[in-house]
């Protein structure tokens, strides 16, 4: 009870502060969303302003604001005249978790199983390759692979579709996009913790007394790993379901990092403020069942 209270007490300070310093620092940019509109007249602007509270004192707004917050309420967007961030962000929210879980089961047994094997066969040409790839993998921006696969699979050879979120097939490309980075990122700590494990005495011992090597890499030595593991796990999961910014704009995906990207450019305060929170209480809350976990793998940690 106590580890669930901390738990708790860690997600809501974490998120009222991300919720806090997002607010003050959106507000320290001179002007607001509609004092850029110069085709509005003045006392239109005005209204505007009136309607939103931002006419008044920065203090009152964020009370209004963190009072709203409290109620569940993330407040009107700027932008989608007579929708609110709740529906926009909650419309959106499932399509990022479905890409995002898509990915997340793809990217976490192909990275493992390429770190072991990139590991165990580190001395063999097969094992140069794999760290080859792993390291283009990490190396490779999102946005440039993306390119690259929509130029080959979706405009010359036509295999899949490039854009939009209409069936299984359309999630093709946005999915090996938004693994490949973590896929080879996850391969990467695991073939440094398994080369670590595997010179290891307790491992020289078990393959002198003949253990089968599947039974040591998979029974001892990646247990061990899977602390590390399990800590780069958790912001991996929490961007793959929040889904990726870039990966989302580039393949026009209706998902949270569309609006994001948007919010920022049309000045949506509310909207930008709501996407913050709502990406923190999920680090936040991975972040305690990470702990959580961490004393299940390993009881010496308290």
């Amino acid at each position: 009870m106590r580890f669930l209270l901390s738990g708790v007490f860690k997600i809501f300070i974490t998120t009222f502060l991300v919720a806090s310093i997002t607010f003050f620092l959106l507000h320290v940019v001179p002007g607001n969303p509609f004092t850029s509109n110069k085709a509005l007249p003045k006392e239109i602007i005005a209204n505007l302003e009136a309607k939103y509270h931002l006419n008044e004192p920065l203090l009152i707004q964020y009370w209004l604001y963190i009072s709203g917050i409290a109620r569940g309420d993330l407040g009107p967007s700027l932008k989608y005249i007579n929708r609110s961030v709740n529906e926009i962000l909650f419309s959106a929210l499932p399509i990022s978790i479905s890409l995002g879980f898509v990915a997340l089961m793809i990217s976490v047994p192909v990275g493992m199983g390429l770190g072991i094997l990139s590991a165990v066969l580190s001395k063999k040409n097969i094992g140069y390759i794999l760290i080859l790839f792993i390291t283009l993998g990490i190396s490779l921006p999102s946005f440039l692979f993306a390119g690259l696969l929509i130029n080959i699979l979706g405009t010359k050879l036509r295999i899949f579709p490039v854009a939009l979120w209409e069936s299984p097939v359309h999630m093709v490309l946005p999915v090996i996009t938004l693994s490949f980075v973590p896929t080879a990122y996850i391969a990467r700590i695991c073939r440094a913790q398994m080369l670590e494990q595997l010179s290891e005495e307790y491992i020289k011992t078990a393959i002198a007394k003949g253990l089968p090597l599947k039974m040591i890499i998979l029974k001892h030595a990646l247990r061990n790993c899977m602390i590390s593991l399990i800590t780069v796990l958790g912001p991996i999961v929490a961007v793959l379901i929040t889904g990726s910014f870039i990966v989302e704009y580039i393949f026009a995906i209706p998902g949270m990092g569309r609006y994001f990207i948007t919010a920022f450019t049309n000045r949506d305060y509310f909207l930008i403020t709501g996407t913050a929170i709502i990406f923190s209480f999920i680090l936040s809350t991975l972040n305690v069942i990470i702990d959580a976990l961490y004393k299940k793998i390993d009881p010496r940690i308290t």
